[in-house]
């Protein structure tokens, strides 16, 4: 199956292409597109847009969502992030803005596109790639969740020294496949409003994954 994806992300994936729930997967969200046209999302263009933006060979960190946001106009490929205009952010972008600011001191963003993260190698990554309008998690067991199994595992059978930034337990599942004594995984409660109070804030991950990375000769990212 040609998949329209990032080169170096086809080349490592190809084979996943080819398995019997990807081709269930891309009917059921070609189909859900086809019907519902202006209701799931994100657009079609931009379902691979985390893998475009940071091919295989520069990923240097993986930050793992959920699913897409199901607000229209928020979700563009990317997971917490959001295109420039939207406003207000997102309950659980403003948390990780300010956690941000009070790990490294920087201003807390009113633009919540991180885009310029992605370009850095940080891979923006959510489970689920598409999503109903309104109904978050309504893409769940379709096959994505197989599909970026198979993405994380990649990486960790060829790369070596990256950091894996996992919040919530969702996201702390697919740590599983991880070597930890090869990488760094940091855990940490879900931004969201519901849980970030319980360790989310004061997790310090961003100056974590900066001293791990200059530790390995890496450049550190500049959030």
């Amino acid at each position: 199956m040609d998949v329209s994806i990032e080169s170096s992300w086809k080349s490592q994936l190809q084979n996943e292409f080819l398995q019997p729930y990807f081709k269930s997967l891309v009917a059921f969200v070609k189909n859900e597109y086809e019907t519902q046209p202006n209701g799931i999302f994100p657009k079609g263009s931009q379902i691979f847009r985390a893998f475009e933006a940071c091919p295989f060979d520069k990923v240097k960190v993986v930050i793992l969502g959920q699913d897409p946001y199901p607000t229209p106009g928020h979700a563009h490929g990317l997971c917490f992030s959001v295109e420039p205009d939207v406003r207000p952010l997102p309950k659980s972008l403003n948390n990780i803005f300010k956690e941000l600011n009070d790990d490294l001191g920087i201003p807390i963003r009113t633009n919540g596109d991180l885009n310029e993260w992605a370009e850095q190698g940080v891979l923006l990554l959510n489970s689920v790639l598409t999503v109903k309008s309104g109904q978050a998690d309504s893409h769940a067991g379709k096959g994505w969740e197989l599909f970026t199994d198979a993405v994380i595992q990649k990486l960790n059978d060829n790369k070596t020294g990256v950091v894996y930034i996992l919040w919530g337990s969702k996201a702390q599942r697919k740590a599983e496949n991880v070597n930890a004594q090869r990488n760094l995984i940091l855990t940490s409660p879900h931004p969201s409003p519901l849980s970030s109070y319980r360790g989310f804030f004061g997790c310090k991950h961003f100056s974590k994954t900066n001293e791990y990375l200059k530790s390995i000769d890496k450049s550190p990212i500049r959030w």
